[in-house]
């Protein structure tokens, strides 16, 4: 009898075990970012997983924002949703930082790790024949329409295909983007200077930079007329000084069209414009440094050049800085046209075995759901004009206003080079001549002749 109870107490302790390990695997089995197994949920779309990459700060969980102290939500929320709309789906997000994403995403695509893809340099990934073309997605689908998104924005992200000679829609916008002038009104009022116009010129913010440039009248501190930053941005400062005076960076989109014009007459100016501004700015402008006071009530700097969005609205309302921030546009050409074109798209990998679902996401993430979340929790620029209503748009419209008129203003479709090498070779130029290692001819030739090479060398 003792041997029997033991036999059963020992064949009950097993299936114990069996049980305990089955649940094990049940757990282990769920996506690193939480929610369904796509193996046994039921739905129209049961079985399919989609890996959505994404390139920021984002976070699958709910947080603190640095900057407000406000609880923000995470991305987790977009999954349950769209878990929720595409019942049997699972989604699956890759986060990567901004550091290094042009290699990391070159390696994802060739092992094919994702479907969808976050790519601010489309116009590379869609040269190489590893992105899908959207314009048949779009065409047979008529919940979908481009009009949605802010003008401009489409056509911007358009590129060419590996056999194409018209530019295609490889991206639909996700995060928008642009670039603009800020200041602050109180330190010229303190100066006594009028405020810049919504539409300045080269000569405007010189002069105005120069004024409030030493000792602030008023409170005995040093102020600084301008910053921009001399290294990382530089290309694009110089670029749209050119477009201003009716200027380009060049010609073409295929590389082998694509023809330069760094040292043309209107860059040259606008070296010299930026040597001259360099006066007028804090001595870090090579390092990003100098600008620490920027957006906070002891600010130091009158003008901000070549101004993100980022998290300007964020920081102007904490600091309590809204009725001193104020924004004007950059450099505009004849036609109302000029300004870097910036953000991200999101596009389809060919190689994606999910295409259908994949382009459900597509549109999900361009609808006011995902928009107003990466705008309200995110402090991210939204793509699409049904912003414009929105309250939590319209009770700041007075730095969102300029912003989106930003978004809609620049030369489109963004400069090819703006990833690739030649935007590199002409900032490294750009420092040479800030830092007076060369004259601002000498610098411009030197940019001129060493992407000209690099493009035929390719």
């Amino acid at each position: 009898m003792m041997i029997k109870r033991l036999m059963h107490k020992n064949t009950y302790l097993i299936l114990v075990c069996i049980l305990v390990l089955m649940g094990g695997l049940v757990g282990c089995n769920k996506s690193e970012s939480g929610g369904n197994n796509s193996e046994t949920a039921s739905g129209e779309w049961k079985g399919q997983t989609l890996k959505v990459q994404m390139i920021g700060n984002f976070s699958m969980e709910s947080g603190t924002d640095p900057i407000t102290g406000e609880k923000v939500k995470g991305i987790d929320v977009l999954k349950k949703e769209f878990e929720k709309n595409y019942p049997g789906a699972t989604v699956q997000f890759i986060i990567m930082p901004w550091e290094g994403y042009v290699e990391k995403t070159q390696a994802m695509l060739t092992s094919g790790e994702a479907d969808v893809y976050q790519m601010p340099g489309i116009a590379d990934f869609a040269a190489q024949g590893v992105m899908e073309p959207l314009q048949s997605y779009i065409d047979k689908d008529s919940d979908f329409d481009l009009d949605s998104f802010i003008d401009n924005q489409v056509d911007g992200w358009k590129a060419l295909g590996p056999d194409e000679t018209d530019l295609q829609i490889f991206g639909l916008p996700f995060l928008g983007d642009a670039r603009f002038i800020a200041y602050d009104k109180l330190l010229f009022d303190q100066w006594g200077v009028e405020y810049l116009s919504d539409n300045p010129t080269m000569e405007e913010v010189m002069e105005k930079a120069q004024k409030m440039t030493g000792t602030n009248p008023e409170t005995g501190e040093r102020n600084y007329g301008v910053y921009f930053r001399g290294d990382w941005s530089s290309a694009f400062t110089l670029v749209n000084a050119a477009e201003g005076q009716n200027g380009n960076w060049g010609e073409g989109f295929a590389w082998d069209e694509v023809k330069f014009n760094f040292n043309s007459p209107e860059m040259l100016k606008g070296l010299n414009w930026l040597l001259e501004m360099k006066e007028y700015a804090p001595e870090g402008i090579m390092s990003n440094q100098g600008n620490e006071k920027w957006l906070t009530k002891d600010n130091n700097i009158a003008i901000s050049l070549n101004m993100g969005p980022g998290d300007l609205v964020k920081q102007t309302y904490a600091q309590g800085l809204e009725d001193r921030i104020a924004l004007s546009q950059e450099f505009k050409n004849d036609e109302g046209k000029g300004g870097l074109f910036a953000g991200s798209p999101i596009a389809i990998a060919k190689n994606s075995k999910n295409k259908e679902l994949a382009w459900e996401w597509m549109k999900f993430a361009t609808g006011d759901f995902v928009q107003k979340f990466i705008y309200e929790e995110q402090g991210l620029m939204p793509a699409v004009k049904s912003a414009f209503e929105w309250d939590s748009v319209k009770e700041v419209d007075h730095l969102m206003n300029p912003i989106f008129k930003a978004m809609s203003t620049p030369l489109t479709p963004r400069y090819p080079w703006g990833s690739s090498q030649p935007r590199f070779i002409l900032q490294a130029e750009i420092e040479s001549a800030l830092t007076g290692k060369r004259s601002a001819q000498e610098a411009l030739d030197r940019a001129q002749a060493e992407s000209t090479d690099w493009v035929k060398n390719r």
